[in-house]
């Protein structure tokens, strides 16, 4: 199967190892700029180590291996003389679990572009609003930017840590599971805001949630015990997959 798009990622027969354990096979997947992509999958079949594995994240782990290239435009992020933290810059992450910085919600959304160099108050401060307002925050903490972000809701925390990583201006957002600690009120306004997202950044994003991904991805990757077992378009893997296990996972008949 080719897939013809315009591709900002392309993951090419990457395997990645911790230790002795092999947690990813032979994986290839592109990621279009402007789109989002969704992987699903059971838990422990890869989607977080792959996810990961696009900004080095994995680096941090004692023992991790990869083999493989992992193209971000057109040049592999894993290659002799990368800048780690260049990279993380243009591919920002957001976890599971909201981790705001014990800091003001302003010394939240500041403190990455201090560390890359800026240091102008007025520049830092429309940074601080453009960020607020891209994660739909700022009309909810505009008024308490030098209050405690540890004061916020889960989900008000969830879009502050999306408006942090806007503020050093990615390219792509990567998403471990960004709702799965989230109620369902706060889970409907991040999925509409990765809707208003892919209008300037491309998004991958892990998800349990199988409606989830098929009401906010274009494109869906199926994932079991650290191989790629199909990717296409999100309609065509919910609709008609052309694998079986994919099928049987997607209608609920899967182990």
């Amino acid at each position: 199967m080719v897939i013809i798009m315009k591709n900002i990622i392309d993951i090419q027969n990457v395997n990645l190892w911790y230790g002795d354990h092999q947690a990813l096979y032979d994986v290839s997947m592109p990621v279009q700029k402007n789109k989002v992509t969704a992987l699903i999958g059971p838990s422990g079949c890869g989607k977080s180590t792959l996810i990961r594995s696009i900004n080095r994240m994995n680096d941090l782990i004692d023992g991790c291996r990869v083999e493989g290239r992992m193209m971000f435009h057109g040049e592999d992020i894993y290659g002799p003389g990368t800048d780690v933290i260049k990279v993380r810059k243009k591919i920002g992450m957001i976890f599971q679990k909201p981790n705001p910085f014990p800091m003001s919600v302003r010394d939240n959304i500041t403190y990455g572009p201090k560390i890359h160099g800026i240091t102008d108050k007025d520049e830092l401060e429309g940074i601080v609003e453009k960020s607020l307002r891209e994660a739909a925050l700022w009309d909810e903490v505009k008024d308490r930017l030098d209050k405690s972000a540890m004061a916020l809701s889960g989900g008000q925390q969830q879009r502050l840590c999306i408006a942090r990583t806007l503020s050093v201006s990615p390219e792509v957002i990567l998403m471990d599971e960004p709702t799965s600690a989230l109620d369902p009120i706060a889970t409907s306004k991040i999925e509409d805001l990765i809707t208003e997202l892919v209008k300037e950044y491309t998004v991958v994003i892990v998800t349990h949630n199988m409606q989830q991904a098929a009401r906010i991805s274009d494109y869906t990757g199926f994932m079991y015990i650290g191989e790629m077992v199909e990717f296409d378009k999100t309609e065509k893997i919910f609709q008609s997959p052309s694998k079986e296990m994919t099928d049987r996972y997607i209608s609920g008949r899967f182990g």
